[in-house]
């Protein structure tokens, strides 16, 4: 075989791969170079869904430790957020930015169209978590509805305790820093992220207004190994289950799609 057809076949090739990685990420692409490199740790807890029982939940997590639950089927809410129907769907419709760190203080309103084709961007290292912007849980729930009816809640529950919907889409390398609230879930929807997790009593360090990925790749590596978080990638078709008061962190590994169903009183 000639030089330039196998140059050829080998380039078709890696068209086809990378069409069917965008495919089986529901569209939201990432360059190679803007995915988040990783140690591959994961010392949190992983329970199948179809074997975790309503009394084991509340005997084992639900007041004491994450857990990541994996075997979730939502795959009708996951061909729904697909990039090309979100935004054929909901291209014109209003949503708020949020600034990604500790405090989240800056609004930003903007479509979401305008924030998938301007705004949604790998993190850049020369910006400040409270100079970066994400779509995270500002977004009117009404105008909402529709899309949100169609994701299927996780099947445990809190005593005495009422889910709300928070949902989300970030670049690779965008996140939350370290923070605290009640108990809830996270579901991955499409592409991965990586959760940092302490007891309310084992009090993280971190800059509030810089980004995770700062502390992930200058202050992480340093840590002692008593000082070392609980910790794991999540994929789509994984949730996990975070009891109240824990501190937390997030990291999007590439762009991802995600939904919290946060647990209150």
């Amino acid at each position: 075989m000639k030089r330039g057809v196998l140059c050829i076949l080998l380039l078709v090739g890696w068209i086809e791969a990378e069409k069917k990685n965008a495919i089986e990420n529901g569209g939201w692409t990432t360059d190679e170079k803007d995915i988040v490199k990783q140690n591959g740790i994961c010392n949190i807890e992983r329970h199948d869904a179809n074997e975790l029982t309503q009394k084991e939940f509340l005997k084992r997590y639900a007041y004491s430790e994450p857990v990541i639950i994996y075997n979730v089927d939502n795959s009708e809410f996951q061909k729904l957020t697909k990039k090309a129907a979100m935004l054929d769907s909901w291209g014109e419709l209003p949503v708020t930015l949020n600034s990604a760190n500790t405090y989240s203080y800056t609004r930003v309103a903007t479509t979401f169209a305008d924030y998938i084709d301007k705004k949604m961007k790998p993190q850049n290292l020369d910006k400040l978590g409270n100079e970066t912007l994400i779509l995270f849980g500002d977004i009117d729930q009404k105008l909402w509805a529709p899309l949100l009816e169609k994701y299927r809640k996780p099947e445990w529950e809190l005593p005495d305790h009422l889910p709300a919907l928070s949902f989300g889409i970030a670049g690779a390398g965008t996140g939350v820093p370290f923070h605290f609230h009640g108990p809830g879930f996270a579901e991955v929807v499409h592409g991965s992220k990586r959760w940092f997790l302490y007891p309310y009593e084992q009090r993280p360090k971190w800059n509030p207004d810089e980004t995770t990925l700062e502390w992930y790749l200058n202050d992480y590596p340093n840590l002692a190994r008593e000082d070392l978080p609980l910790e794991c990638e999540m994929k789509p078709g994984e949730l996990i289950y975070f009891p109240d008061k824990w501190w937390h962190a997030t990291l999007n590994i590439q762009s991802s799609v995600f939904i919290s169903t946060f647990l209150s009183p």
